[in-house]
């Protein structure tokens, strides 16, 4: 077994242990009426985008998403929320000493002893969603559901469904697609930019994802009979009838979407296993970005 299949595997137990640590995690993480930034890279980048939604649509205060490169320095904010796995990607890193002594900051990492230690103003660590792969799984979706907690929006049927992601048969064909598109509304268009990221970083896929609503004005034309598209939460009226009529296959997910985040990163390690790549060793990646001086 690959670590990113182990780790995938262990993603039910450590969202169980995250949405229990909510509370005590509570006083350092955004507070309701604070206007907040969330940064990320990468995929920590696609779970701001997912909780940003989430705060806001809660009515938790206004949440904007960047890439931890692409902050808006002269945006005034309470607070900047940093999703950093390794706790040593340079960009994020840089931010938050910016940062310092103007706006309050938290991130959140798998590890301790790394430079984000002193970066931020408070701490929050996920050290257990810690992860050997290069292709970042549970960690990811542990912090998101700790965030989700937090809102109060962490539903009893996450955990059931995270293990019927992990013990379901994936849907017939889907490994020999040649194209895979994800498609979210809302908080879900960023868990469809993750699936999508986890099928390029470890299967080499050609894979595309947009907001759900945004896919017929021009994506879907390059939407063929050897294309898998994959609706992330409930699907605009309509829609499944014309990705039909391309000849796509069709795939709605019936789970909680973040459990359908599940199901997408077994359909990477699948793919990447039919096509005889190693997942933990992803071409031209590394675990942590850090940038020569």
């Amino acid at each position: 077994m690959t670590h990113v299949e182990d780790e995938l595997n262990s993603q039910p137990e450590c969202w169980t242990r995250a949405a229990a640590d909510a509370p005590a995690a509570g006083g350092r993480l955004p507070q309701a009426g604070e206007r907040v930034a969330v940064v990320g890279c990468g995929t920590s980048y696609y779970m701001a985008q997912a909780y940003a939604a989430l705060r806001e649509g809660a009515g938790q205060g206004e949440t904007d998403a960047f890439p931890a490169s692409e902050f808006p320095s002269r945006r005034a904010y309470d607070r900047i929320l940093a999703l950093t796995r390794s706790g040593t990607t340079t960009e994020v890193l840089d931010l938050l000493e910016r940062a310092k002594g103007r706006t309050r900051t938290t991130a959140i990492t798998a590890d301790p002893d790394t430079p984000v230690t002193t970066a931020a103003d408070d701490l929050v660590v996920l050290d257990y969603a810690d992860e050997r792969s290069v292709v970042q799984t549970r960690f990811a979706t542990t912090a998101l559901t700790l965030l989700r907690a937090h809102l109060g929006l962490h539903p009893e049927e996450a955990v059931p469904d995270a293990r019927t992601a992990l013990t379901d048969t994936l849907p017939d064909d889907l490994v020999e697609r040649t194209q895979f598109t994800f498609l979210g509304r809302g908080w879900t268009v960023g868990l469809a930019h993750e699936a999508a990221l986890k099928m390029r970083e470890a299967s080499l896929s050609w894979t595309e994802a947009y907001p759900a609503m945004e896919y017929r004005h021009g994506p879907i034309s390059v939407t063929t009979t050897t294309t898998a598209t994959w609706m992330f939460g409930e699907a605009p009226e309509g829609l499944a009838a014309q990705v039909g009529a391309t000849g796509a296959r069709w795939i709605e997910g019936r789970l909680d979407p973040l459990a359908e985040l599940v199901r997408a990163q077994r359909l990477a390690v699948a793919v990447a296993a039919a096509r005889g790549f190693d997942p933990d060793r992803p071409r031209h990646l590394t675990r942590s970005v850090i940038l020569a001086p």
